[in-house]
């Protein structure tokens, strides 16, 4: 059988001036069985019955067509593909062959526009066509080679309110960083280095933006103090503030913030009062 966006290995089954008819099988295929290699791709030497791997697509006029070129991307994979022109039903994407790939506006996780580049899975649509979309979820693998507290890095291609920050690790594995993972200002089409959290058991990454907590702590407290030296010493707020604030302010979760905030008093280098924290030196100056 004959399948569109695929790579597949056919038979010639017939010569003509202008290529070499292509089937799965030698025997007598109807002329919907066969499908036409152009001539500029047929090797002088080539036979009824060689076998040829080729591409299978449409061309511009809507006919079926061979080619032994290689492509970035086959029917269920996912590519990285440049946006060559925005039109009125969506954007276009540039490949290798001729006839650009179409990206539907409702198969956009966000719009493009021209000379960006996006994730993009291939997917034949209703009326028999190679289409893209940028909601790639379905089509990414979860083989990926990696194991807790690895470090990897990956394209955002959407983000959910209720579930978190999509992301496509190596553009290619399945990942997600959690809604309750600090991730202030991502967005779609961004590249995040993350770590592993976990490795779930269906193959998903978890990922984390932050380090381990230990690691963490240490850089949220070095954090802090910035930004005491840059309040002049004092922040309006403590470990007591709302998490909604404390985020907006810190980028920090609660807990993160609170675990921070924790090492630098044990350490003398800040004082907790009612409405705020302040730097020690800066109390014993006053």
């Amino acid at each position: 059988m004959i399948e569109i966006g695929k790579r597949q290995e056919l038979a010639i089954v017939k010569k003509v001036e202008f290529g070499v008819y292509l089937a799965d099988t030698i025997e007598e295929a109807q002329p919907e069985e066969k499908v036409l290699l152009p001539g500029k791709e047929v090797s002088r030497d080539a036979e009824i019955g060689d076998i040829i791997d080729v591409f299978i697509y449409r061309d511009s006029k809507d006919r079926l067509i061979a080619t032994t070129r290689q492509t970035e991307i086959s029917v269920g994979e996912t590519a990285v593909l440049e946006v060559k022109e925005v039109g009125k039903i969506g954007a276009f994407l540039g490949w290798t062959l001729e006839k650009d790939l179409l990206l539907p506006f409702r198969e956009q996780t966000k719009r493009v526009e021209p000379g960006e580049e996006c994730l993009a899975a291939l997917y034949v649509d209703k009326s028999g066509r190679l289409c893209t979309t940028m909601k790639v979820y379905p089509y990414l693998r979860l083989d990926s080679p990696y194991q807790k507290d690895d470090k990897v890095e990956g394209r955002v291609y959407e983000i959910s309110d209720r579930f978190g920050v999509f992301v496509a690790v190596d553009d290619c594995y399945s990942g997600l960083i959690p809604q309750r993972e600090p991730a202030k200002g991502v967005r779609v089409g961004d590249m995040v280095k993350a770590r592993v959290a976990e490795v779930l058991e269906d193959g998903k990454l978890t990922l984390s933006l932050r380090e381990k907590a230990y690691i963490q702590m240490g850089r949220d407290a070095g954090k802090i103090m910035e930004m005491l030296e840059e309040c002049g010493g004092r922040l309006p707020f403590n470990d007591k503030a709302s998490a909604e604030l404390i985020r907006e302010a810190t980028g920090m979760s609660k807990n993160e913030f609170k675990r921070a905030v924790g090492s630098l008093y044990k350490q003398r280098l800040i004082a907790i009062e009612q409405n705020g924290i302040s730097k020690v030196q800066e109390r014993q100056g006053k």
